[in-house]
């Protein structure tokens, strides 16, 4: 049987959205696997209704469209800062607590320690416990991996990987060397 995988990421705010898409879902398609992409399962806006109705709508959406999805992949490029989007980070904890298993890849290949001495352009102090603190004095985790910890932790225990790939910064959204890598990779566990 087909194994629909659901594509999580912040690629649904593309301009190409629905290009990118297609791309994703041919490459599942060569791996033995139906890609589901969530920009192309958006419901129609309906005009009638207030914006904040009409954004609650595509939630509930995409939380039954996750319900008839065997696993995910999730795009964990770092989106608006130093972690991954934050509505996948959601959708990766709907799959978890659906005990689905989670297969993620950046094309980011730095640590979360890294990107966020990055992102605070390099303005970190170490404390005289010898944690590592940001500019607002929180704590930055030491943990060297891709993201924050219960992301990666939850991909891990959930049975899947974390594919990293270093590309260009302008072709972070759009590279697909790291998903079909994922890809692959989840086929091969999904399809046993």
């Amino acid at each position: 049987m087909i194994k629909r995988v659901y594509l999580a990421g912040p690629d649904v705010f593309l301009a190409n959205a629905h290009a990118i898409g297609a791309a994703k879902r041919a490459i599942c398609a060569r791996h033995g696997l139906t890609g589901v992409f969530p920009a192309d399962e958006e419901p129609g806006g309906d005009p009638v209704l207030p914006l904040h109705e009409r954004g609650l709508a595509v939630s509930r959406a995409m939380e039954r469209v996750m319900q008839d999805c065997d696993a995910m992949i999730v795009n964990l490029t770092p989106f608006r800062g130093p972690s991954a989007d934050v509505g996948s980070a959601y959708e990766m904890g709907y799959m978890r607590a659906l005990g689905r298993p989670i297969f993620a890849y950046t094309n980011d290949a730095r640590s979360f320690l890294d990107r966020v001495s990055a992102f605070c352009n390099g303005a970190v102090r170490v404390r005289p416990t010898g944690e590592q603190e940001d500019h607002d004095g929180m704590a930055i985790e030491p943990y060297q991996l891709h993201d924050n910890l219960m992301l990666a932790g939850g991909v891990i225990a959930s049975g899947g990987c974390i594919v990293a790939e270093a590309v260009p910064h302008d072709k972070r959204y759009t590279s697909l060397i790291a998903f079909e890598r994922c890809v692959a990779r989840a086929a091969v566990d999904l399809l046993r």
